[in-house]
């Protein structure tokens, strides 16, 4: 709104009139009271080399019209520190001091300063000077083509002003590192891979390997997405040094402007601190993968597998599978899906110390109770085998172990001497579904949770079929029974139908038929 404001205002000076500015009246309150300093978006490099060489790393007493961003400075003695031009402390080191008499941004005079004597003296400024005006090399993303272009003084007042910062660039490297080594470069490298080296000296993180061969997609050594042009006749490079590159808001990656191709032996090279090494375990693709990573930056170069990794690593790399994919990772037989239930029953009856075998709670505390598993698991089919019966039990404290059988019985005997499995998958209403005959003569349903809790009663046919759900059998003879009795009797004239079926014997077998 104020440079709205001061166009109006120089437009007035000349004479009286209108202004007509080509948005809404809504759109101008909504614009910014004022452009932002350029210290609050600027690349501070170059600036906190200046207080480093001062000797106020910090900036601290300068009289300044806005304080530079902690975040941006953080940044920028980071940086200066891994190109060697500030110590731990930020105080700047003699490689610093030449870095800044070279008098171009710290990024381009550590390219010059450490280029020269790989790819000679020449060639460092050429690139460097290109790389300080990179709109000198016309159009295009060949930064190369564009090198070329200037050498043959296509526009000439280009060339004139790059052979200018050639020349003061050239002046400006130490004296031992002034001799040229011919346009082969030392090392014979081409001028590819010569302006790539520069290139990849002063912007490491923008080294970056095409995703799949022959593609335009590539992956920076900093982690960052990058795609060429439709067109681009760098598309297809295995390996690019980024020089230009930008970045819409909110677009999946950033666009390379200009770049020169290199091979992997001269990315290595530049961005040498960059390469790392390390052996990994951990959980991918749905299974254990351990693996010795050869890394630059973000790129990966090469992997092998890991024949013996760290036991302890893998177990950690197994939970984390667990805790991805869940509990279905484990063999659930049904042994041990009753053990859960009972477990389940009964801490929701009487609490803690019976513990919680929900998801959540099973694998936060996986390490405890499946800690022998994991210790001795190489793989996810390992997982597999696992006796999670006996792993449950390890969540029992030993008084409450002693007690599990009494508490939820596993199976209860009926009247007709029968050991029926009880069904706790309801932990709020266990249920014992057995046939009605073999219940004649039970006076009182059974209870279970140390006596809280009324197992429900599915009293089955003598074809298995459900005929009354109680957990009342003295309400259930009484009124239920009568009705039940005089439907089925009919249907199951094998089986005894007694009118008073609290002193009837009860039976698993039906009459055997006559012959």
């Amino acid at each position: 709104r104020a440079a709205a404001t001061q166009r109006a205002g120089r437009a007035g000076r000349e004479a009286p009139g209108y202004v007509y500015r080509c948005w809404s009246a809504a759109t101008h309150e909504r614009l910014p009271a004022r452009a932002e300093p350029e210290i609050a978006t600027a690349d501070l490099t170059g600036f906190a080399l200046e207080l480093a060489a001062w000797g106020r790393p910090d900036g601290v007493g300068l009289a300044l019209p806005d304080a530079p961003p902690a975040a941006a400075m953080t940044v920028a003695r980071d940086t200066l520190h891994t190109l060697g031009a500030v110590d731990v402390d930020g105080r700047i080191t003699a490689r610093g001091r030449a870095i800044a008499a070279a008098g171009a941004h710290p990024r381009l005079a550590r390219a010059l300063l450490d280029g020269a004597g790989r790819v000679g003296a020449d060639r460092a400024a050429e690139v460097v000077a290109l790389l300080a005006e990179e709109s000198a090399a016309g159009p295009g993303d060949d930064l190369v083509a564009g090198w070329r272009r200037l050498r043959t003084g296509v526009d000439a007042g280009a060339t004139a002003r790059w052979r200018t910062e050639v020349r003061r660039l050239r002046a400006a490297l130490p004296a031992g590192r002034t001799v040229s080594v011919g346009r082969g470069g030392s090392g014979g490298l081409s001028d590819d891979l010569a302006a790539g080296l520069l290139v990849g000296l002063a912007y490491p993180e923008r080294l970056a390997r095409v995703r799949r061969p022959g593609g335009s997609a590539y992956l920076m050594t900093g982690g960052t997405a990058a795609e060429l042009a439709v067109g681009s006749g760098l598309a297809g490079a295995d390996w690019l040094a980024v020089a230009v590159a930008d970045r819409t808001p909110g677009a999946p990656s950033a666009r390379i402007r200009r770049a020169s191709p290199v091979d992997e032996a001269t990315a290595r090279e530049a961005a040498g601190p960059l390469l790392r090494t390390s052996r990994e375990v951990g959980w991918s693709d749905g299974d254990v993968v351990a693996r010795e990573v050869t890394r630059l930056g973000a790129i990966e170069l090469v992997q092998r597998r890991l024949d013996r990794p760290d036991r302890a690593e893998v177990a950690a790399a197994l939970l984390t599978g667990l805790r991805q994919e869940g509990l279905g990772l484990l063999p659930w037989t049904p042994a041990a899906r009753a053990l859960r239930e009972r477990l389940a029953f009964l801490r929701h009856h009487l609490g803690a110390p019976w513990p919680d075998v929900s998801d959540e709670a099973l694998l936060d505390a996986a390490p405890t109770w499946l800690g022998p598993e994991l210790a001795a698991a190489r793989r996810r089919a390992d997982l597999a085998r696992a006796d999670v019966t006996s792993a449950l039990r390890r969540l029992l404290p030993w008084a409450q172990a002693a007690r599990l059988d009494e508490l939820a019985p596993e199976r209860i005997e009926v009247p007709s001497g029968s050991r029926i499995r009880v069904d706790y998958t309801d932990p709020t209403a266990p249920v014992l579904a057995v046939k009605l005959q073999e219940t004649f003569g039970w006076s009182v349903a059974p209870r279970v949770g140390d006596g809280r809790v009324p197992v429900l009663l599915h009293l089955l046919s003598p074809a298995g079929r459900p005929v009354a759900v109680t957990a009342d059998l003295p309400s259930f003879w009484r009124t239920g029974y009568p009705q039940v009795r005089s439907e089925l009797r009919g249907r199951y004239p094998r089986h005894p139908w007694p009118e008073d079926p609290g002193t009837a014997t009860p039976t698993r077998r039906a009459t055997p038929r006559r012959r």
